[in-house]
């Protein structure tokens, strides 16, 4: 098989042959998954752990094989190597390769190649959802300073209450120390408290109060600057449309004008024969 064909197959989806690989490819990884997850479960793991590794190895070849070719008919290899579905294919099956050096659950990083069915809005053609995904990229990356901004004065914030809390209540209540008092402040803050440690003075149950009511503002001001953001956006983009429409019409009205002015000339050439 040719070079240019493989890669009409691998990287294609318009054909029947390249729709097809696509599939199947998106089965295998879906079924592999599946398989990482139940291997996890101890019972599953002592009845079935050889089957499943055996299906995992011979998932892993086939993604091997699927990657090396892909690097073998790429048009750039080089660009598909550091793009980012390329790293994702890569980092997909080094993980079963490394329980070889490696003991542990390292292997079920294998649940990474899940990211590979991103190639699924390619295969069924949902580009509009692949569109409001960037849309929603773009908007995220235009609030990224304010973001930042915003996370760096809560930090702020989470040691000095922290801190503030260490000495209000002391070791006696749970406040070992102010690096505890702080990871307090942050389950705290983001409303999540496990109530293993509680603050006992009436001093302490205040600040509490405080850090929980900031944390509500945890959730409410980055949503306030993303959709911000959304919003700018869509304006900027019904300008565009605006302006692209104007100089639609600017287009029309000139080819009328034209249009308008060769009638003129044919009659006048017409008149010009009589």
């Amino acid at each position: 098989m040719s070079r240019e064909k493989l890669r009409e197959i691998i990287f294609g989806y318009r054909t029947k042959a390249g729709k097809t690989f696509d599939v199947i490819l998106l089965a295998a990884i879906i079924i592999s998954v599946i398989g990482v997850i139940l291997d996890s479960d101890k019972d599953i793991h002592l009845k079935y752990g050889k089957l499943l590794m055996i299906t995992e190895w011979i998932f892993t070849i086939f993604f091997t094989i699927e990657y090396i070719l892909r690097i073998y008919s790429s048009s750039t290899r080089k660009r598909y190597i550091f793009s980012t579905m390329g790293i994702i294919d890569l980092l997909s099956i080094i993980p079963t390769y490394l329980t070889l050096i490696f003991s542990g659950p390292i292997g079920h990083l294998i649940d990474i190649r899940i990211l590979r069915l991103i190639r699924v809005f390619r295969i069924f053609q949902l580009t509009p959802y692949l569109r409001s995904g960037h849309r929603m990229q773009i908007a995220l990356r235009s609030s990224r300073p304010k973001i930042i901004v915003f996370i760096l004065y809560i930090s702020l914030i989470t040691v000095v209450l922290g801190t503030l809390m260490y000495i209000v209540e002391g070791q006696k209540n749970g406040f070992e120390s102010i690096a505890d008092s702080i990871y307090w402040s942050v389950v705290t803050l983001t409303t999540v408290g496990y109530g293993d440690v509680v603050p006992m003075t009436s001093l302490g149950k205040t600040i509490s109060v405080l850090i929980m009511l900031l944390g509500y503002a945890i959730i409410a001001v980055p949503t306030g600057i993303v959709s911000a953001e959304f919003a700018k956006n869509d304006k900027e983009q019904l300008k565009n449309q605006g302006e692209i429409m104007k100089k639609e019409n600017q287009i029309i009205s000139k080819e009328e004008e034209i249009l308008s002015k060769l009638n003129e000339l044919e009659k006048y050439i017409k008149d010009k024969k009589i």
